[in-house]
């Protein structure tokens, strides 16, 4: 069981622009090589957390309260949020808020020996990483740059550094970095 940080980033570190826009990445057309990635790795998790805003984003973008049977996760969600927000008809949506330790204890329990993917935004995964729960990051670098928006980890991550793990080259446009988070010695 690992707790997992899968997501798209630019290569300047940012995971949304400004207006919480994915833009930047959906002018991309799918890659063959790709395809599989995504399902195998959603296959293999058992619990989910997001911040309001990625909830929020997730919310407009599938249009959710038309549409709730498009809530694309079949497992137990947690969103952390300070603010009531709206539940999606029929999904294991569970809103707290405070420490994520608590949290995270819950969400392995009820994931049964799969992993736990924290889908973002970054400052929730660095919550996670701040308690020692963070174990993988797997970033989808994209080829463009922005000049502001939603940075892919505010925290210093220095010692001990990131431990690269794996490398895929996909078409001329991704690549998929897989860092091992190796723990500070107590």
């Amino acid at each position: 069981m690992k707790t997992q940080y899968f997501t798209a980033t630019t290569v300047n570190g940012y995971i949304a622009d400004d207006n919480h826009s994915l833009d930047w990445l959906f002018q991309f057309e799918k890659i063959e090589s790709m395809e599989g990635q995504y399902p195998q790795f959603i296959s293999q998790v058992g619990a989910i957390a997001m911040g309001s805003t990625t909830y929020e984003w997730i919310l407009e973008y599938e249009n959710l309260s038309e549409n709730p049977d498009k809530w694309p996760y079949d497992m137990p969600t947690w969103v952390f949020s300070r603010r009531n927000l709206p539940a999606v008809e029929g999904a294991d949506i569970r809103f707290v808020q405070g420490e994520v330790a608590p949290v995270h204890e819950k969400m392995v329990e009820e994931a049964d020996g799969k992993n736990v993917w924290l889908v973002g935004g970054g400052d929730l995964v660095g919550q996670f990483h701040d308690q020692a729960l963070l174990d993988e990051i797997i970033l989808s670098v994209a080829p463009v740059m922005l000049d502001t928006g939603a940075p892919l980890l505010p925290r210093e991550i220095t010692t001990p550094p990131l431990k690269l793990v794996d490398v895929q080259k996909h078409g001329d446009v991704f690549a998929v970095l897989t860092y091992k988070v190796q723990k500070k010695p107590k």
